[in-house]
């Protein structure tokens, strides 16, 4: 398939992010074995959990909470790319997240949104510090590589590279790197996992969104694997941010294909 989840002030908060435009998210995942009524206690807490995520996820780039007690609990966690920490974008990119969120899952109290600078996601189940990839999304690029052995070796060591800066305790899950394919053509990639994992168990999220470029991706010119603990892309064009603000948004040359898994 072609393509290309003090109360009345934190309410109020979400009432006005909802009343603006809001730009459209890489994918998202409403999960419908968890449907509620739009009136229920539950669907309440999650508008005041989001207002939460909204107000304090820009500053640091990461924020977990949770709202309500009992059977109505609820549970959030929102996150921005490790580059766009500190940018305006951040918040931007959370608050669109949290207006479309609601929009396209709005009888489930579980769902994951996914933007190219941000990540959000809530449940009425505890999820934060476990590893998901129980359901994943994968994008990528119809056009092939010219040198595929060459291609395969280079991209595995950066990756190698990449994976190993994510678990420095500084960088938060978070690593990128490029490399020269040849004068004229770099390959670019990073990788990232939710900063509420363990260093353990960010490794193992990653070496299961990595296996997909083999399996999945082969190879392609560009590839992104999509899960709730982790996000990992290549490409051969800049996607780093502020370079990769236009174009890490937009197909490059080729279509791109989304598949689940």
């Amino acid at each position: 398939m072609k393509i290309m989840r003090h109360t009345s002030i934190l309410i109020l908060l979400v009432l006005s992010i909802c009343s603006t435009e809001a730009a459209d998210p890489m994918a998202d995942f409403c999960n419908k074995d968890n449907n509620i009524s739009k009136s229920s206690q539950i669907s309440a807490n999650i508008d005041a959990l989001l207002a939460q995520l909204v107000s304090n996820t820009a500053s640091t780039g990461f924020f977990t909470s949770s709202y309500g007690k009992g059977q109505a609990q609820v549970y959030g966690l929102a996150q921005c790319r490790g580059d766009v920490v500190g940018s305006k974008d951040c918040s931007s990119c959370i608050q669109d997240a949290a207006k479309q969120i609601r929009q396209r899952c709005p009888n489930q109290a579980d769902a994951t949104i996914w933007y190219d600078f941000c990540f959000l996601r809530y449940s009425n189940k505890s999820f934060i510090g476990e590893v998901d990839t129980s359901y994943g999304i994968i994008f990528y690029n119809t056009g092939n590589v010219t040198d595929p052995k060459k291609f395969k070796k280079e991209l595995g060591a950066l990756v190698d590279d990449i994976k190993a800066q994510a678990l420095e305790p500084k960088n938060v899950g978070f690593g990128k790197g490029e490399t020269k394919l040849s004068p004229l053509v770099t390959l670019y990639a990073f990788v990232q996992c939710t900063r509420d994992l363990s260093k353990l168990d960010c490794s193992q999220c990653l070496a299961i969104a990595v296996e997909n470029y083999e399996t999945i991706c082969g190879d392609r010119k560009g590839c992104r694997v999509l899960y709730g603990s982790c996000y990992v892309r290549y490409e051969l064009y800049p996607i780093f941010y502020p370079v990769g603000s236009n174009s890490s948004m937009n197909v490059v040359a080729d279509d791109i294909v989304m598949i689940l898994v």
